[in-house]
């Protein structure tokens, strides 16, 4: 069997063991975000998965993400309201924001301490915390 099969037979199984069922185009799209490994954005995955197999329709990126969003396959990096990176990396960490280039590095959860949070409302926990340090080339 060929790697290629190989991966994809791998990448069905770790959809289906989310509960997710495996089609082609979700596959398409879970190979674009895991075998990369780098953050990216809901129009660059579509264009990596179109550029490889048929045309796939931005609402069908769209909808997967935010099912493996809800499932716990990825993480949505929020870095301003009109870009949003889909990080494939779930585990704690924090981001680098390259505001001249546009990207999204990861900076490791120890490399960081927060400290003086707020007291919580009422009946709420934290769930996580998620730091981005905005950065740019010094002038």
């Amino acid at each position: 069997m060929s790697q290629f099969y190989i991966k994809r037979a791998e990448i069905a199984e770790r959809l289906r063991s989310r509960g997710i069922a495996p089609t082609h185009q979700r596959i398409e799209i879970a190979n674009a975000l895991f075998t990369r490994c780098e953050h990216q954005s809901a129009d660059q995955i579509m264009a990596v998965v179109n550029a490889h197999h048929s045309e796939t329709s931005k609402a069908t990126v769209y909808n997967t993400l935010r099912l493996f969003l809800e499932k716990g396959l990825v993480r949505e990096v929020i870095v301003d309201p009109s870009k949003i990176f889909y990080d494939p990396n779930t585990a704690p960490h924090h981001h680098f924001y390259n505001l001249d280039s546009g990207e999204l590095t990861d900076i490791p959860v120890d490399s960081l301490q927060v400290s003086g949070l707020p007291t919580l409302p009422v009946g709420m926990m934290a769930e996580s915390i998620d730091v981005i340090v905005r950065i740019r080339q010094q002038v």
